[in-house]
């Protein structure tokens, strides 16, 4: 079916006035294609990463050292899905070559720094490496592999607004593992006893 957009609505949930390359702190929620559990496993409320798991994680932790301004807080990885707390601090983040490499003309050469992030481009950045890495597993180590896309189109996000949300969603964010089976996100969790 070709796009209607009298038919073919996407409602935003961003806020309309809210600058989201500035300085702010956002509670992220980044599904992968279908629900398949390609990460690890939850064993007695603790999550166990499988290599692909330990992948994602990796790729996480290297944000802030990949593109200035952006810093990590709360994060825990899911069979399939990822939360996670990203703060955009100062001036805009931009990306670093490494190692630096010099052209034979002594002009460096590497990736070119980025204009400010937002989080819109942090999640793109982090979905297309974790993609590429993710599709070398498949090929390389019979990690499982996937149809399409690796992650889901959409994300969820929240601008976190007090030290009080924050502290409640860090908790929650800690916490998942142990409700994993009552997670919506849990395709196989019983949906009554």
């Amino acid at each position: 079916m070709k796009y209607n957009p009298d038919l073919h609505h996407r409602r935003s949930i961003r806020l309309s006035n809210h600058d989201y390359r500035g300085p702010g702190t956002y509670y992220l929620t980044i599904c992968n294609q279908g629900c398949e559990r390609l990460f690890g496993e939850i064993v007695d409320g603790r999550m166990v990463l499988n290599d692909a798991g330990k992948m994602v994680e990796s790729i996480w932790l290297e944000l802030p050292s990949r593109y200035d301004g952006i810093e990590l807080d709360a994060f825990v990885i899911m069979p399939n899905h990822v939360h996670g707390i990203v703060v955009l601090v100062g001036a805009g983040p931009s990306a670093r070559p490494e190692p630096p490499f010099r052209h034979p003309t002594g002009q460096p050469r590497g990736v070119a720094p980025t204009p400010n992030l937002s989080i819109p481009d942090v999640v793109n950045r982090f979905k297309s490496l974790t993609t590429a890495r993710y599709r070398e597993g498949v090929y390389h180590n019979d990690w499982c592999p996937f149809l399409g896309r690796l992650w889901q189109r959409n994300y969820y996000e929240h601008v976190i607004r007090d030290e009080t949300e924050l502290a409640h969603i860090r908790q929650y964010i800690l916490e998942n593992p142990l409700h994993w089976q009552d997670d919506p996100e849990n395709l196989q969790a019983p949906l009554w006893e």
